[in-house]
């Protein structure tokens, strides 16, 4: 692997997100974390067990079409021995998101709102509260579901600054927060990974650095991927440097003398990588990392 500086990225915003979420929990029923598929334990804010402060939960693990099919099933599994239902979605098709409703009162909230109707309380709302990292999905989610653009949606992290009410009907209303990470990385490979995805800002990243590393890491795990999007061979002893520059002259990206463009290669990773096109890659396994 090469290295890279330490990664921390941790803007102002985020912190008043950390006590928006303390401050309004007592508003919603259940709180919903929607994490990346591609890395579920990386995706999760390891401060959010203790914030929301034992509310039923849900985990919508995001992005599933880009994600290992058998990895997410695996996943989903893991988190129901945890006592967390979970569902496979894609915010940005609709796949999955159908059944969230569903869902969410048969499963999450049944005893509550069985308890609320035994009251005669049948009219009232069912409240709940959105978070995730950066870039993970969650406007695209709420939009979905309440079949609007009422939340903005861009592909860079750190775009939702406030939190919105959303009411989706069908008695449901949501509560969706700034996106969140870790104050500190403790463990950069979490870090990278979250780098990987587009959940940091690219602005401070060693983008050379952390294509290489993906390779690296997608060359040991989904070998056949890169073989067929880059038309390379890999050799057992390959690392992250070597098959950039495979890459690289595969694509006939060269500069002057015939040296390799590295710094649009790697653009070209991360890009093809976030995008979905190196095919249906999950970089973490069930249970391959502590609970957070």
């Amino acid at each position: 692997m090469q290295e890279m500086r330490t990664i921390q990225w941790f803007p102002g915003h985020m912190a008043k997100t950390r006590r928006l979420i303390q401050d309004n929990l007592s508003l919603v029923d259940a709180v919903v974390e929607i994490l990346d598929a591609r890395i579920p334990d990386a995706s999760r804010n390891p401060e959010m067990n203790r914030l929301v402060k034992g509310k039923p939960r849900m985990f919508l693990l995001n992005k599933s079409d880009m994600a290992d099919d058998k990895a997410t099933a695996k996943w989903i599994k893991y988190y129901k021995s945890q006592g967390i239902v979970a569902m496979a979605v894609d915010c940005k098709s609709g796949k999955g998101v159908g059944s969230f409703l569903t869902v969410l009162k048969q499963q999450v909230l049944a005893d509550l709102i069985k308890k609320r109707n035994e009251k005669g309380m049948t009219g009232h709302p069912v409240r709940v509260m959105v978070v995730g990292i950066p870039n993970v999905g969650k406007s695209s989610f709420i939009n979905r579901m309440s079949k609007s653009k009422r939340t903005k949606v861009e592909d860079r992290p750190g775009v939702t600054r406030t939190k919105q009410w959303v009411k989706l009907g069908d008695g449901v209303e949501m509560l969706d927060m700034p996106g969140v990470v870790a104050p500190k990385f403790e463990d950069q490979s979490v870090a990278m990974k979250l780098a990987y995805t587009g959940a940091i800002n690219d602005d401070i990243l060693d983008i050379e650095a952390l294509a290489m590393n993906l390779l690296e890491v997608i060359g040991k795990k989904y070998p056949e991927s890169l073989k067929q999007r880059y038309k390379i061979d890999i050799e057992p002893e390959d690392d992250g440097k070597i098959l950039l520059e495979k890459a690289g002259r595969k694509r006939g990206m060269l500069i002057s003398g015939g040296e390799i463009n590295t710094e649009r290669i790697a653009i070209t990773v991360l890009d093809e990588y976030r995008s979905g096109k190196l095919g249906k890659i999950t970089l973490e396994l069930a249970g391959e990392s502590s609970e957070k």
